[in-house]
Formats: structure tokens, sequence, C-alpha cells
């Protein structure tokens, strides 16, 4: 046994950081079952108010905020931005810096997480330069963000502004301050060659959605996949048409269970046929559902669009995989992208079809995306 000193001050900071880490009300602590286990557990702490837990997180914050301050003020700072729109389109917008300490360590601090009124570049600039401001960061190295127009005119303001500091600390005048991100670029050049392609990809996707929409068709299409003997194990999944590695994996799972879907295609008065009989359901610019009664549903998959399908994960694969090796945040990636660029080339130089040897076929289409490659 070892004895061990109590200091209320100390288990008002734990109570407080467990309040925070678990993202809990402040009226916790005052809740009786919290009060009851204190109790047991720890007689000698004193529970305190709501209002006493509050005042004591402010104090903590400015104790941290400043500490992160003095961080961030002894490094070079690299940004990264985002703005998007929720569901209930709210616009947000979040602004991370990234820096490498003495040891070597890569570090993130997210340094404001907030509601802005639009996507325009002046609002992204005035926020990015208040935040510059209320954390005294002054040695930045680059900002990262996608294609957006809006991007490009609001760093340039930045820019601006930042030779006119007094001691300026951009680097040979913030040159390179724009950086663009590469898997934004790698979405643009996926995106391309998925659009030449859409309709293999979209009657896919509705017998993927078919198989998912109720319990009788997903073991109607078990059923099938046991008299086709397949030994994969795994389910196919939907896709969210606007992030195309989610489309990559919809398409690699599906194809491993391409029996299946033509042995459910086989018999004309199955109910697999008759849902590609229904109406076709479209969404318009508002994000409304459709129906389109004078065109039927896109499909079932033709050997046509399991052979795109299999050209265009092939075509993906890699692309996908460069995703994977510079999307982080815990440690650097700036040194692979070359690499992987260089990769994407010579991946897309084996899948490229001569001229002399094309046929003309949609699968051979997506290929031509090849060009794209030299604007990263």
């Amino acid at each position: 046994m070892v004895a061990r000193g109590f200091l209320q001050s100390d288990v008002m900071d734990a109570c407080v950081e467990m309040i925070v880490i678990d993202e809990l009300p402040f009226s916790f602590v005052e809740k009786k079952g919290f009060r009851r286990f204190c109790g047991v557990a720890c007689p000698m702490f004193k529970v305190p108010s709501m209002r006493k837990i509050v005042r004591q997180f402010l104090k903590m914050y400015d104790a941290q905020k400043q500490q992160r301050k003095n961080d961030l003020s002894a490094h070079r700072i690299n940004l990264t931005t985002d703005t998007w729109t929720s569901v209930q389109n709210t616009n947000y917008m979040v602004l991370t810096a990234h820096f490498i300490d003495c040891d070597w360590k890569m570090h993130k601090r997210v340094l404001n997480f907030c509601v802005i009124p639009n996507h325009q570049g002046n609002t992204i600039r005035d926020l990015i330069e208040s935040c510059l401001l209320q954390w005294g960061i002054e040695k930045v190295l680059t900002i990262t963000v996608d294609n957006a127009s809006a991007n490009k005119v609001a760093i340039d303001w930045v820019r601006y502004k930042m030779n006119k500091w007094n001691n300026s600390q951009a680097v040979l005048g913030g040159k390179y301050l724009h950086i663009r991100c590469c898997t934004h670029i790698t979405n643009l050049i996926v995106s391309s060659g998925l659009r030449k392609l859409q309709k293999f990809v979209v009657a896919i996707r509705n017998a993927v959605r078919y198989v998912r929409s109720s319990p009788q068709r997903l073991d109607y299409y078990k059923t099938s996949i046991e008299k086709e003997k397949l030994t994969c194990k795994c389910l196919v999944c939907m896709d969210v048409p606007t992030r195309w590695n989610s489309t990559y994996m919809m398409l690699d799972a599906t194809l491993k269970f391409k029996n299946a879907f033509t042995r459910m295609a086989e018999d004309l008065n199955n109910p697999f046929m008759a849902y590609f009989k229904e109406p076709d359901e479209v969404v318009d610019e508002d994000g409304v559902v459709q129906t389109n009664s004078r065109q039927c549903r896109v499909g079932p998959p033709t050997d046509v669009d399991w052979n795109n399908a299999t050209v265009f994960v092939r075509f993906s694969k890699m692309f996908y995989e460069v995703t994977l090796k510079v999307s982080a945040s815990l440690h650097p990636t700036i040194h692979k992208t070359f690499h992987a660029v260089i990769s994407m080339e010579k991946e897309i130089d084996k899948l490229f079809v001569a001229p002399q040897f094309a046929t003309g076929s949609d699968a051979e289409k997506v290929l031509t995306v090849k060009p794209y490659i030299f604007n990263i």
C-alpha cells in the first residue's frame, strides 16, 4: 500500500478534463449518480457546482491556450483549411496548424472551427488573418487548400498582408505559400474518367441498391451466391456519388459477386428484373428525389458494364492507394507526393491503349484522362 496526498484542486482539474474529453455537459457534476459515485470512490472530494466547474474550465482554457500560443510561435507553421456545407445548409470552416518539433515529431492543432456566412474568398481570408493575429502566428510556411478559386483569392491576399508586416518572416516573400491538395487533384482526375463511364456505374449501383433495400432481396441475393458457389464472405456496399473512392470500393466489392448478379438477371420474371422495370428516380438540383415515369431504372448490368467496371477498378486502384498514402494528419506526406505522381503516370502508361490497338470501346475511353496527370 502506498500513501498518496489529496488535493481538491487536482481532482477538480481531472473532473474538468473528464467533461471535456467525454463531451459531457457541465451540469453532469450536479447529477445524483455522479455525486453518489464520488461519495463512495473519493469521499474527500467536495463535488463542485456547475458554476464553479465552468469557472475552472475557463481558467484552464486560458492557460492551455497560452501554452499553445507559445508552442506555435516557436515553430514554422503549415496551415490547412477547408470549407463545406452541411445537410442543414450551414457553412463551416476549419483551420488547422501543423508543425514539426525539435525531435522531428509532427503536431496538429485545430485553431478554429466555426460557422461562416459563405464560401467566398473575402470571408476565408478574413478568418485566416483573424486566427493568425489571435494566435500570434508570424512564421507561416505554407497554406494547403483544394482547387477552389475562392482559396486562391484568399491566399493571395494573406500573402500580400504577410509581406506588409514589420519584420515579415514569409519565406521567399510567400512565393510558395499556396499549396494545392494532391488528394483533391487526384479526385478531379478520377472523376473526369468516371464521367465517361457513368452509365455502367449507375447500372451496378442500382443492382447494389436492390440487394440492400430489403431483407427479402438480400436473402434472394445470398441464395444466388450459394448456387454459384462463391466463397467470398464480404458484402457489397453502396457508394456516395460525390466521393470517387467510395465508388471504387463499391465496384471492387461488387466485381467479386459478378456471377451472382448475372444469375439473378437470367430469369426475366424474377423480382430482380422487375425492379429495373420500375420508373427511374433522379435527384434534381435542389436535392429532391423525382420520379421519371418515362424511363425505367438503368440496368441490370450487362457484360459490357462488368468489363467497364473491371477496367475502371484497375485504373483507379493506384489513385486510391495514392490517396491513402498522402492523406495523413499525424505525419508529413509532402515528400511522398512527387513519387506518388510518378507512380500514377507509370500505371497509366501500362493501362493506356495505343491508337493502333484501340477498338473505340467505352472501357478504353476512361484511359484518355492521361494528360490531366501533368497538371499536378
